[in-house]
């Protein structure tokens, strides 16, 4: 089940590289105004463009404790303004996370400001996290893709996702057909268990095994030592906290960490 919508795709295998916004306004710990925010934003994405990346994604990692399922009106609208902004600075393939799990949200963004694809972090079952119960929103996410007709938008889909636990043990095959089948998705994401946390081996392969030739993309723990290894078997990976300063989430983008990453996926493929 080949998705025609990552076509798009500037390489063979998709390198993405995090955009991970400070605290939004209206989020708990928000210190700095809309436009400093967004100078730090596209700062980051110059230095990973710069670094020889070529797909950005925008992400609201700043703003915890985050919302279980719905977003306020704030967060989208300051989203959007981001990926505008990004947008308008950088012509580049662009997605958008919304956390914890407003798929819709992101779409919603994603259709206004030209993004190509969202992530959606438990788009079918359900999981335990520190928000809580998050029940899957695959229904809502696609009925809300065909009511902005935005079929082009694609949807990268966690599955077994970083930061929780199942309610219950089910297969990794199970949740992948699931997301795929029933579900709707387009890609499938294989993440450790938190941010940064490395992907285990044995999952990305059960998983790309169990995907019917849908793509699987690492969605933790990617670094310059270990990309190659990953790009073996995966359609791509998503990099975020290790081409940050000192390998720290929070830090600003290191050009250096980026082009390192991107020196080896060029040895790799």
């Amino acid at each position: 089940m080949q998705s025609t919508r990552l076509n798009w795709r500037p390489t063979p295998k998709l390198i993405i590289g995090m955009l991970h916004s400070p605290p939004l306004p209206g989020s708990p710990r928000c210190v700095e105004s809309m436009d400093q925010i967004t100078a730090h934003v596209l700062r980051d994405a110059e230095r990973l463009l710069e670094g020889g990346l070529g797909v950005l994604m925008l992400e609201n990692l700043g703003d915890s404790p985050y919302f279980p399922g719905r977003v306020p009106d704030h967060t989208v609208a300051h989203m959007s303004v981001l990926a505008t902004a990004v947008r308008q600075k950088f012509d580049v393939p662009l997605g958008i996370n919304v956390l914890r799990n407003d798929g819709q949200a992101a779409l919603a963004i994603a259709a206004a400001a030209g993004g190509l694809f969202v992530r959606v972090n438990v788009f079918c079952s359900a999981r335990l996290c520190d928000q809580g119960l998050i029940e899957a929103n695959a229904h809502d996410v696609l009925r809300t893709r065909r009511t902005l007709s935005a079929e082009q938008i694609a949807i990268l889909a966690d599955v077994d996702v970083k930061h929780s636990a199942p309610l219950a043990p089910r297969s990794l095959q199970h949740e992948i057909d699931d997301a795929l089948q029933r579900g709707g998705a387009d890609a499938i994401i294989v993440s450790g268990t938190a941010t940064g946390d490395l992907t285990p081996a044995d999952d990305l392969s059960q998983a790309v095994a169990a995907s019917a030739g849908a793509d699987v993309l690492v969605g933790s723990g990617v670094t310059a030592d270990n990309v190659a290894d990953y790009l073996k078997l995966a359609g791509g990976v998503i990099v975020g906290t290790s081409l940050k300063q000192d390998g720290i989430v929070t830090n600003p983008v290191d050009l250096q960490r980026v082009e390192e990453l991107v020196a080896a996926v060029r040895s790799a493929t």
